[in-house]
């Protein structure tokens, strides 16, 4: 009896490539132990036939490709059509990730649900169809248009496709499915790989969206070879606390549209609402004012938004300074906290810091140094900011307050919000009487801390 030859490769875990023989480092990445050994051997399986597809495939010049009747996909999430550029891309291919329980599978059917004149197929391979039927009760939408298939087998998802003649694939998820051409198991790295390359090619040959639902490792990166990240068009990165009620999405990777747009959802009994103004969430609605805590004036994207930064500076105990940012980069805050001891001349160095920012939240932006500086010194005082002040500025080595960028907009929706002043860096050029709002201009922290202390 003849034995059937197996075909088997030795694949990274992180970072997917690939290694004639096992060795215990990857000599990419240069992790340690994550080379295993996976089946490799092809079969003849017939996916997808570009016979099949809607459009023919033909080389183009620049000049004779037209661009005026490809039309986005408008859904009624104005959070996601945001972060995506405006909508869905036909024949794009998106990634999402997060963590377990952030509601990754709730938004997207919550959007498959949602559109109108738009036949979409939602695959799961985690839940049962009860279960989605359940879970779509809750969120209170009854779109017909939807359709809900449990199936993991790729072959199968083609065979379902070509019935349904869908107009957005959603796939729950990726790590889940695998194809008869590879023979190792689901989540691997080849089945990964393979799978996601069966979708990018019905994708991009039907100009169908197809949207993949991925795990990710503890690390916090999307689980699978890396190589996934560079196939697809899109990688939505869905982020927050589960102990808090909001979420983020963020796009790390978008070949049709800004990377630095944000949309903020808020996590009900009935699924995802989406918050439009998300300075109103993000700051207490508090009786008195309260020390350590400063308000500011910070962009993501192209939003402007109002948060509210609390700190809390006390003797250190056990000898060693603690020091501690939820929301905030850590290195930053020790960067700050020297500015203050050396160029200012307050004594912090024998003094536990602990910074949060509301909301659970992650901030990048580094024109909330200001409002960091004002809320440890508030602190340290133990004296309250006004409640009606915003400030919005980056702090330099020198602990000089350097411009932000697009002032104009961080003071309007300050303004908007009913605050009185927001102090600024002298070095940002407004014009005059142009606002309601008080404008103050400082170019010291020193200044800053008179205005406010003395």
């Amino acid at each position: 009896m003849a034995k059937t030859k197996v075909k088997t490769a030795y694949f990274c875990q992180s970072c997917g490539s690939q290694h004639p023989k096992w060795q215990g480092q990857c000599s990419v990445c240069k992790e340690w132990n994550t080379v295993v050994e996976e089946v490799v051997q092809k079969e003849v399986v017939k996916v997808w036939s570009k016979n099949e597809s809607k459009h023919k495939v033909k080389a183009l010049k620049v000049a004779d490709i037209s661009i005026e009747n490809e039309e986005r996909i408008q859904t009624d999430n104005i959070e996601l059509d945001r972060v995506l550029g405006g909508g869905i891309v036909p024949g794009a291919i998106i990634l999402l990730g997060g963590e377990p329980g952030i509601g990754k599978s709730t938004l997207m059917l919550q959007l498959a649900l949602s559109l109108r004149n738009c036949k979409t197929l939602y695959v799961s391979g985690e839940e049962s169809d009860k279960q989605i039927k359940m879970r779509a009760e809750r969120l209170g939408e009854g779109a017909s248009d939807c359709y809900i298939l449990t199936e993991t087998a790729t072959q199968n998802i083609f065979t379902h496709i070509k019935e349904v003649q869908p107009d957005l694939v959603v796939i729950d998820s990726i790590q889940t499915l695998h194809t008869q051409s590879i023979d190792s198991s689901p989540g691997s790295i080849s089945q990964i790989r393979e799978t996601a390359a069966e979708l990018l090619r019905f994708a991009k040959e039907t100009a169908t969206p197809v949207i993949l639902i991925g795990h990710i490792t503890k690390d916090g990166n999307i689980a699978g070879p890396k190589i996934l990240e560079h196939m697809v068009d899109v990688v939505l990165q869905f982020e927050g606390d589960r102990n808090h009620i909001y979420r983020i999405l963020r796009a790390q990777k978008n070949r049709f549209g800004s990377t630095a747009e944000i949309g903020i959802y808020e996590m009900v009994s009935q699924g995802l609402r989406e918050v439009h103004n998300p300075s109103e969430i993000l700051i207490s609605q508090k009786e008195e004012p309260l020390s350590g805590t400063a308000i500011s004036a910070t962009v993501e994207g192209m939003r402007p938004m109002l948060i509210e930064i609390q700190a809390l500076v006390s003797s250190a105990v056990y000898g060693t300074p603690q020091r501690s940012a939820t929301g905030f980069d850590l290195r930053r805050l020790n960067m700050l906290l020297a500015v203050l001891e050396k160029r200012c001349g307050f004594r912090l160095g024998a003094k536990d810091v602990f910074l949060n920012i509301t909301g659970g939240i992650k901030v990048d932006d580094p024109s909330i140094d200001l409002a960091v500086v004002c809320a440890i010194l508030s602190s340290n005082e133990d004296c309250a900011i006004p409640d009606k002040i915003c400030l919005a500025g980056e702090v330099g080595l020198s602990g000089e307050i350097r411009p932000a960028t697009r002032i104009e907009q961080r003071i309007l929706e300050a303004e908007k919000l009913g605050f009185e002043q927001i102090f600024i860096s002298q070095y940002n050029k407004v014009e005059k009487g142009k606002f309601a709002i008080k404008v103050m201009e400082f170019g010291t922290v020193e200044e800053v801390y008179q205005t406010l202390f003395n």
